[in-house]
């Protein structure tokens, strides 16, 4: 059975999350690379989106699907193949956990210009996703 407080908690951040993202999304691309806070400010809301999105992933698998995920893009996959998300959100949503991982090691430089990309495409995805999880409940 799912833990329904730690999935409204999950939702609750990504959606805050994405709310401050919606903030940023609409900029041209040289303004956001102009502004440091802006930058500073995207990655974390994007990272703490990113990262709501797989704990609530790794709980359902764990929890409805008793599997247990070998990396975080296939998370994303196993929920698909059990009927839970959709095909095209879950290739979407492979993609931001592979973005979260250059956010969080940060291989040599952050890339801007994809953090500014993954936000134009994903927050849609991100919110979907949360609702998914929810109605599951």
């Amino acid at each position: 059975m799912l833990n329904q407080e730690l999935v409204r908690t999950r939702a609750q951040e990504i959606s805050d999350s994405v709310a401050r993202l919606r903030l940023i999304e609409t900029l041209p691309l040289q303004a956001f690379l102009a502004d440091q806070d802006t930058l500073d400010i995207a990655c974390y809301r994007l990272q703490v989106a990113i990262e709501a999105s797989l704990q609530l992933c790794y709980h359902v698998c764990a929890k409805q699907l008793r599997q247990v995920p070998e990396e975080y893009a296939q998370c994303f996959a196993l929920l698909e193949s059990a009927g839970v998300i959709p095909a095209e959100l879950s290739t979407n949503l492979q993609k931001a956990a592979r973005c979260r991982n250059l956010l969080v090691h940060m291989y040599w430089k952050i890339d801007y210009h994809l953090v500014h990309q993954v936000i134009r495409e994903s927050l849609n995805d991100l919110e979907g996703f949360a609702r998914c999880i929810v109605m599951v409940l």
